[in-house]
């Protein structure tokens, strides 16, 4: 049997998908936190939902009173991105992002 190498451990890290989501605001200023990390088997599927968010695009002011804003981060090996967005903001590719994250985060 072979033993592991610099090289296999390099891969493994690479390969590490996390996302995290954090919701503070509302009218009690509370803060809710999510995080999902996937398994191996359905990391795919994790990159093409955070590849599919437009992590670069300006998504206007995130601050006002009593309302929700969403701290976005997502690691898919070396590579971390993150994005604050308010509530208004948070649909089409991100609202499926942050659902599936909540709903791993339930479980």
């Amino acid at each position: 049997m072979s033993q592991p190498t610099a090289d296999d451990a390099d891969a493994a890290a690479s390969a590490l998908v996390v996302v995290t989501v954090v919701r503070t605001g509302g009218i009690a200023g509370m803060r809710k936190t999510w995080s999902a990390e996937p398994a191996p088997d359905e990391q795919e599927h994790w990159v093409m939902l955070i590849e599919s968010c437009p992590w670069d695009e300006s998504v206007g002011e995130t601050r006002g009173a009593d309302r929700y804003v969403w701290s976005i981060s997502a690691r898919c090996g070396e590579q971390h991105r993150e994005a604050d967005l308010p509530d208004q903001a948070v649909a089409g590719p991100w609202r499926t992002l942050v659902d599936e994250v909540r709903q791993v985060a339930k479980r």
